[in-house]
């Protein structure tokens, strides 16, 4: 193994400096390669029993409103529940949360449900409330298969998943929609939530 060699006090100051520079280079390159490890598989997990929640409450309504309120409800709880099962992961191993690859990873993820929020307004107030599930689980899809190029590897695939389901979503009868929403948000979590937890630890 080759020894390290401290840098040598006598060097001129110019050459301690771009040693410096060259070895914060390389800590920046090294960042920014990194994969983002903290993704919780059991976090991900409880996101998708929490949206079978969802749906169960779902389907005993018969007002529009109150089935997008229920969704939207959930939506910030399955948000609330990610940002805490990942801090909880990346505290236990000795990671920083907010690094490089988190950073990539919310600005890939941020875009998408952006767009999500605001074709909801526009599709609730136009009365176009049976084009949501397919919508918002293809945006999702969208932010997944994004924000995933810099995590794990199973996680964009988790996206094409929930982009299938989406496309199945916006194109089949309005009394699917809770299925798919179940199917999509609570089975599809639960199932990958699992794999990531086997694979790559809680």
């Amino acid at each position: 193994m080759t020894r390290v060699l401290p840098l040598n006090p006598s060097a001129p100051p110019e050459m301690q400096a771009r040693a410096m520079d060259n070895l914060r280079f390389i800590r920046q390159t090294m960042e920014a390669a990194a994969t983002f490890t903290a993704v919780s598989g059991w976090g991900t997990v409880l996101i998708g029993v929490t949206a079978m929640g969802a749906a169960v409450l779902s389907s005993a309504t018969h007002s529009p409103t109150r089935w997008v309120f229920i969704w939207l409800c959930e939506g910030c709880l399955s948000m609330g529940i990610s940002v805490y099962t990942m801090a909880r992961k990346a505290h236990a191993a000795n990671l920083p949360l907010w690094s490089e690859p988190a950073r990539k990873i919310l600005f890939s993820f941020a875009p998408p449900m952006l767009v999500g929020a605001l074709l909801t307004l526009l599709f609730f107030e136009r009365g176009l409330l049976a084009l949501l599930p397919g919508v918002w689980m293809l945006l999702y899809g969208v932010a997944v298969i994004a924000a995933g190029t810099f995590s794990v590897r199973i996680v964009p695939v988790m996206g094409i998943a929930f982009m299938i389901v989406g496309v199945v979503a916006l194109f089949a009868p309005p009394s699917w929609a809770t299925t798919c929403m179940a199917v999509g948000f609570g089975v599809l979590h639960i199932f990958f939530g699992t794999l990531i937890a086997r694979r790559h630890g809680g």
